[in-house]
């Protein structure tokens, strides 16, 4: 089976959004790219996770012809394949509509420096102007919004996350999520006090070496 290993990953962590709060039925979507080869794997559209196998994820290359698989791929697929062809360094995209995070998208509002770990993204979460899910033009909108950052608010629709790997990824979904429910809370009983961007500079590389070293 091609991309073997992509698409148990995909699984994988399509169940962990579900379990993780940060999305509901089918929706949201991940793809992985294997640089080497140029194929991407990415979720199926409408197909629930608990019920998807490694052979229902669907191979494509970055131009979205299928190379593997007998179902359609996700709606969102011009938006994956945009961010990847977009940003080289990054393997992986996670868009979901996890609650805190998408309320904020609803509002337009950006997610500013109100706590360190918005450093997942950068020194703020950006947010791109709405267009109709699926389209070009949704993904031309997030691709040029997104810039350099990590993750993107979409206006009225949700948030899309960037890694290396679906688990940074998906980490970056999950720790933003956090970062956008303080915000929302913090808004609801004051004005929250917003780091600056040399301290966002500090976090951003600290953040790099984070963790354990990596032992091969």
């Amino acid at each position: 089976m091609l991309l073997q290993q992509e698409r148990e990953e995909i699984v994988f962590f399509g169940r962990k959004l579900i379990t993780s709060n940060l999305t509901t039925g089918s929706g949201g979507n991940l793809s992985v790219i294997n640089r080497q080869t140029g194929r991407v794997a990415i979720k199926p559209t409408g197909v629930d996770y608990f019920e998807m196998r490694p052979e229902d994820v669907v191979v494509v290359d970055l131009d979205g012809k299928i190379i593997d698989g007998h179902l359609k791929p996700s709606s969102e697929i011009s938006l994956h394949l945009g961010l990847l062809k977009a940003r080289p360094e990054i393997n992986s995209v996670v868009h979901t509509h996890q609650v805190y995070a998408t309320t904020l998208a609803c509002l337009n509002w950006e997610i500013p420096a109100l706590h360190y770990l918005v450093g997942f993204s950068g020194n703020k979460v950006p947010v791109a102007p709405y267009a109709t899910y699926g389209t070009p033009e949704l993904a031309q909108n997030v691709v040029q919004s997104i810039g350099r950052y990590n993750a993107c608010l979409m206006a009225n629709h949700g948030i899309v996350a960037l890694g290396t790997t679906l688990s940074a990824a998906f980490n970056v979904a999950e720790e933003l999520e956090l970062v956008a429910r303080l915000y929302y809370q913090s808004m609801c009983i004051g004005k929250p006090q917003i780091l600056s961007d040399e301290e966002m500079e500090v976090v951003t590389k600290k953040f790099t070496t984070y963790g354990q070293p990596q032992t091969h």
